[in-house]
């Protein structure tokens, strides 16, 4: 679950919604040979179902008892963060090669507990699952991680619209970043502004005593649609 504060409401996005953004976004995309790439199918593909496996986590979110707070995709059990992936792998593997980016996805955006032992059981399925699901598609190694880049370039441009971070988001050579309701990345649109939106759950901005309690808001929220553009960076 995305959970982004707007003054005193809470904007609940799930982590499918955001993902099925992404997707959006990475169709218009005219940079790097993506429109021409063979594997352009199986890459948007990726984009689109990378978050599947939180669907049932997002379905029923869960409060920190600590905090109060929701268990966002950050802050959420590492029993879940760690949980979801195998299960998203696992729903693309008819399409090797979106399996096998999903993987390398998992991979890289926890890079940073690399050198943590809680997290070295994760990291080695995630190798073997996503090395196993390359030799089932095929390709090369090398070629799979030049595709990647579109499915993390994606993510970090719909990550940064829906959780209204204004810090610069950086992946590579690559940067993006919001301004207002505007995602700002290099001319990947070829000179185009695109619109784009998602749907929301609004609730009130509080601690929650308990997962019940939360559960029992969402039953009465409203649905909102937050709209926005991605254009280039200036």
């Amino acid at each position: 679950m995305i959970v982004r504060a707007a003054g005193d409401v809470l904007h609940l996005i799930t982590q499918p919604d955001h993902a099925a953004l992404a997707h959006r976004i990475m169709e218009r995309w005219r940079d790097g040979g993506l429109p021409h790439s063979p594997q352009r199918a199986s890459i948007l593909r990726a984009i689109d179902e990378h978050d599947h496996g939180w669907l049932d986590v997002d379905a029923s979110p869960i409060v920190d008892p600590a905090t109060g707070r929701i268990a966002d995709f950050i802050s959420a059990p590492l029993e879940m963060r760690q949980g979801i992936w195998p299960r998203g792998v696992t729903r693309l593997a008819a399409d090797p090669w979106a399996a096998a980016l999903v993987a390398q996805h998992a991979i890289v955006i926890y890079n940073r507990f690399q050198s943590d032992t809680e997290w070295a059981p994760f990291f080695s399925q995630m190798r073997t699952m996503r090395d196993a699901m390359l030799r089932a598609s095929g390709g090369r190694l090398e070629d799979l991680l030049s595709d990647y880049e579109f499915v993390r370039l994606a993510d970090l441009t719909s990550l940064a619209f829906c959780t209204g971070w204004t810090g610069e988001q950086r992946f590579g050579d690559w940067t993006v970043r919001l301004s207002g309701m505007r995602v700002l990345a290099p001319d990947v649109f070829g000179g185009a502004e695109i619109p784009i939106e998602i749907e929301a759950k609004e609730i009130p901005n509080r601690r929650y005593r308990s997962d019940a309690e939360l559960r029992d808001a969402l039953t009465r929220a409203t649905t909102t649609t937050l709209r926005g553009t991605a254009a280039s960076r200036v």
